[in-house]
């Protein structure tokens, strides 16, 4: 029995422990050429070139940690310390990136982290997909001089700022942690990527390889890191033929570390939070064991490929089928025991159900399953078939989601998604599709939610095909392609449901106001283009380019842009009557002749109660449409100066087309008549809001009438100043702002002509700033700017810069179940009256805002308001004036515009800043009906015909005729257009 001591590279045997003491030994082992083998039970050799020595533990245990000092000895005896001490040049590369233990001695070479032994074995069982693990010592050839310089650059501290930036102090582990814990926390920071700090463009393929083409060509690794790991493919197109990829451009460049970078990850897989994914699989698919069902169905072969062609009757197969304990199985007959093949309910992804006769038998359904299969199954019988597909549904949608099977679905199954809260990951839903309702369940819990497919704002599809995005009011959601097989057939189902389906109105696509969306562009347009033209509705446009745009629309009445110069005034009018005369019912259904007869009723009273109670059976979308009509009509009488069509000529116009008659009953024109000219009492309008309307069209008028006369530029355009980001001559933008110009497409514009690129969370905003008040209003992004540009002083700009509280806002709303708030506020009041201003000091007062009031109380016990304001008619300002001393720095001003005889302004102050955004957001979001910002899909630019880009930032003065013309139409541009309005109206 020996005395063995095993010390850095070397195996020393002494006699006893006393000679070990004495320094008196037998021998030493060169460990550099030696091999640990193990042999029988407690045994194993240490063998060397020239010796065999055999050694025998007291236990197994003592075994195993003999032979694995032996092989560290080994390891030293072989490594080279030179790579590990350049690497641990860089301080952060001295501890191991995951759990900080000291002189770490292995590295991931595609993750650019140095890590220790213990935590070098987890990232093995990653696979070298995920980590490539390299030793600093031994494995010498890999580290080229460009890999050691990379490590050197980047370090620990620099790597888990991207790949630890979010770690939770209860989920970080030590050197001391267990393996279970390290394997755990290594696979969630690398495999799933659940700490990782999240780029900008994160879930923006091309935008990702286009930062990456341009990262590479630089020195910043650590962004290239970034990019690589968010999703940039290492084998992109450049778009320069020339140097074709990143890896090409690294070279040109002479990037040495980018080129290493992105050599070492050309088979990386982006970190996918599948571990989490496959747990909410599993807990999804419990198959109730209660379901059961058996039968003879007909099927076909399976097939890999949806199924585009009619299956005749030969085409399938009588099959025994039976479904139990999850298991669907197919029998030859109902007398074989061994099934022909089985379907296993956890594996079905989808369940689709054929519109009748679609195939040979009468009724079909198709199962999907996650190993991308279809199979097709049929039947004869309605019963039959109504029973097995809902057994099949309850089979395998778990239970969070099972009130989706009570629905008469056409297609049910689970699909991953995401949502405007959260784009970092996808998530996975269950979503069943009734006619034009989508049904889902989403984030694990039993809550139902729908969309309305016709009402969708937006429906497109990017990605090739491979992302569905659905926008409907305040609500985006993108479907992710998991299988190509399924999701192909979810496209066609949900983009034919959102469709028009028949030919009734309530069959249209509709607006989110249960408008058509015909009628909504058609009104629109003309009332931006049209009011004026001379014998609007009563001229007839071309008849081949009325059918054509009628056509357009009934096809997909979403896609229709209806722009000014591709479209004119009169074929858009015609548009709309021919689509009354030829809606199925007409719009006032059944009731028509209800109505005929009202105008027979000699008084007046009478037959506005007869008329309003004709209107309240009308179906909704029915009443709202007629509503929408007639405020339009009775918009265009209002200018019949201009166009010629009082209220007759529109009634003789409009009764034959809304009744759908020859034009022989004079009762129709009479009906039509009635309701324009009685329309705000017999449809209860609110005349403040009228007016309003009616002065925002005026304005627009009165601008394209000043601005055609100046010969500038075409009417119904209006050139302005606009700044970016702050009021310098060097920041100005001269736009010209067409009538139908929202908030948002002028923020696009603007951005656009800067080359400037709205990332995520980048809350580009047009404000309204009024230098001498001290104030600003962010413009809500549906606003019409012209009204705004008519309302300006001469102290007033517009400037679009980024809403630095709108996310703060957002997560407040988002938080919020009532668009409602209440608190005490510092208060002063200031009138304008006549000229002259009377105001008081602050004073503390309690505020109640509402969705539809803001009710002002000297203190929180009072019953009886002081004061109270309708929040339609209130404008709120970001600021208070300078000069009123305002207790604290977060106000705002209010400006009450509904009173004729003077103008209110309150002056409005909070303790705090979080305070202020919290009122603000409440404000906007009850004068909006809670939609304060866009969708993100939304937010693409519309097309409109921008300014040529090769103009870059000219300014857009347009210059034509002999030399004394122009000098005048370069002063011309100078002009105060408002003032020409208002030195008419004076």
């Amino acid at each position: 029995k020996l005395y063995v001591v095993v010390s850095g590279d070397k195996v020393f045997l002494y006699k006893n422990y006393d000679d070990y003491k004495s320094g008196i030994g037998i021998t030493s082992v060169e460990m550099n050429l030696g091999n640990v083998k193990d042999s029988d039970r407690r045994s194993f050799d240490l063998t060397t070139p020239y010796k065999t020595f055999s050694f025998i533990a007291d236990t197994d245990t003592e075994k195993d940690d003999w032979m694995e000092a032996m092989l560290q000895s080994i390891g030293d005896a072989l490594s080279n310390t030179e790579v590990a001490e350049r690497i641990w040049e860089e301080k952060s590369n001295r501890t191991c990136a995951d759990c900080g233990d000291s002189k770490p001695e292995w590295a991931s070479v595609n993750l650019c982290v140095v890590i220790c032994k213990k935590c070098a074995g987890e990232h093995r069982s990653l696979g070298p997909n995920i980590s490539k693990v390299r030793s600093l010592k031994m494995d010498r050839k890999i580290w080229t001089e460009e890999l050691i310089q990379l490590f050197q650059q980047i370090g620990n501290c620099k790597a888990n700022m991207f790949w630890a930036a979010n770690v939770p102090p209860s989920e970080a582990i030590d050197c001391e942690s267990s393996s279970r814990e390290r394997r755990r926390f290594i696979t969630a920071k690398y495999k799933e990527g659940k700490y990782r700090r999240y780029h900008l463009l994160f879930g923006n393929q091309e935008a990702l390889n286009k930062a990456l083409c341009a990262a590479v060509e630089t020195s910043d690794v650590a962004e290239t890191l970034s990019l690589l790991f968010c999703g940039a493919e290492v084998g992109c197109f450049s778009g320069d033929p020339r140097y074709p990829n990143p890896s090409a451009l690294a070279e040109e460049a002479g990037q040495r570390l980018q080129k290493e970078l992105l050599a070492q990850n050309r088979s990386s897989e982006i970190p996918r939070l599948e571990s989490t994914r496959d747990t909410v699989v599993k807990q999804y698919y419990m198959p109730p064991q209660s379901i059961t069902c058996n039968g003879f169905l007909y099927k076909t072969a399976s097939m890999v490929r949806p199924v585009t062609e009619k299956r005749a009757k030969e085409d399938f197969s009588r099959r025994w089928c039976v479904l139990n304990d999850g298991v669907f199985s197919y029998y030859e007959s109902d007398k074989n025991s061994t099934p022909n093949g089985e379907l296993k309910m956890r594996e079905v992804v989808c369940l689709s159900v054929n519109k009748r006769d679609t195939h040979g038998y009468e009724r079909t359904f198709e199962i999907y399953t996650e190993s991308e299969r279809l199979y097709l199954f049929g039947t004869d019988s309605a019963d039959t078939m109504e029973e097995w597909v809902k057994s099949i549904a309850k089979s395998f949608v778990p239970r969070t989601a099972e009130a989706l099977v009570d629905h008469d679905f056409e297609r049910i199954g689970r699909l991953q998604y995401k949502d405007g809260l959260n784009l970092e990951c996808a998530k996975v839903g269950w979503f069943a599709l009734t006619n034009s309702t989508l049904f889902y369940c989403i984030d694990d819990t039993e809550k139902e939610e729908a969309i309305q497919l016709r009402k969708l704002q937006e429906l497109s599809i990017q990605s090739d095909n491979e992302v569905l995005v659905l926008v409907e009011g305040r609500r985006t959601l993108y479907i992710h392609a998991e299988r190509k097989l399924d999701f192909s057939g979810w496209i066609s189902t949900i983009q034919r449901a959102s469709s028009s389906a028949g030919d009734t109105l309530t069959e249209q696509q509709l607006t989110e106001g249960d408008i058509p969306v015909i009628v909504d562009k058609c009104i629109d347009y003309i009332t931006q283009y049209g009011l004026t033209s001379e014998g609007i509705y009563r001229k007839s446009g071309q008849n081949s380019k009325t059918t054509s745009l009628l056509d357009s629309f009934r096809k997909d009445a979403r896609s229709v842009k209806l722009k000014e110069g591709d479209h004119q005034v009169d074929d858009v009018s015609n548009t709309l009557k021919r689509f009354f005369r030829d809606i199925k019912e007409g719009i006032f259904s059944k009731f028509y002749e209800d109505w005929l007869q009202t105008t027979a009723i000699n008084d007046e009273n009478q037959q506005v109660q007869q008329y309003q109670n004709l209107l309240n059976k009308l179906p909704k979308v029915n009443k709202l449409t007629l509503q929408s009509l007639i405020n339009h009509l009775y918009c265009v009488q209002r200018f019949s100066d201009e166009n010629q069509m009082n209220t007759h000529n529109l009634a003789i116009v409009f009764g034959p087309t809304l009744f759908q008659t020859d034009g022989q009953d004079y009762k129709a024109g009479r009906v039509v008549e009635d309701l324009i000219s009685r329309y705000v009492v017999i449809f209860d309008v609110d005349e403040q809001q009228l007016k309003k309307r009616l002065d925002e069209i005026s304005a627009i008028i009165k601008l394209k009438i000043a601005v055609a006369s100046t010969g500038t530029q075409q009417a119904g355009d209006f050139i302005c100043t606009i700044y970016l980001e702050e009021k310098k001559a060097d920041n100005e933008q001269h736009i010209k702002v067409p009538a139908s110009m929202t908030a948002e497409e002028l923020t696009f514009e603007i951005l656009d002509r800067r080359k400037i690129i709205m990332r995520e969370k980048d809350y580009w905003c047009c404000f309204e700033v009024n230098e001498k008040e001290d104030m600003e209003r962010p413009l809500h992004y549906s606003e019409k700017v012209l009204p705004v540009l008519h309302s300006l002083g001469t102290d007033s700009y517009m400037v679009v810069k980024k809403h630095i509280s709108m996310e703060a806002m957002l997560i407040y709303i988002a938080s919020k179940v009532n668009v409602t708030k209440h608190g005490m506020m510092k208060f002063r009041e200031e009138r304008i009256l006549l000229g002259l201003s009377t105001s008081a000091g602050f004073h503390d007062r309690y505020f109640i805002l509402t969705s539809n009031t803001l009710r002002l109380y000297k203190e929180v016990r009072s019953h009886k308001p002081e004061k109270e304001w309708p929040v339609k008619n209130l404008k709120v300002y970001l600021g208070i004036k300078k000069k009123f001393r305002p207790p604290t720095c977060w106000g705002f001003t209010i400006v009450n515009e509904a009173e004729r005889a003077e103008k209110q302004h309150w002056y409005l102050c909070c303790d705090t800043q979080q305070e202020m955004r919290e009122w603000f957001a409440t404000f906007i979001c009850a004068q909006n009906e809670g939609n304060i910002w866009p969708s993100e899909s939304s937010r693409v630019k519309v097309s409109r015909a921008f300014q040529d880009s090769r103009l870059g930032s000219i300014s857009l003065i347009p210059l034509r005729g002999s030399a004394s013309q122009i000098r005048k139409s370069v002063a011309a541009f100078s002009v105060d257009h408002l003032a020409m309005i208002r030195n008419e109206d004076a």
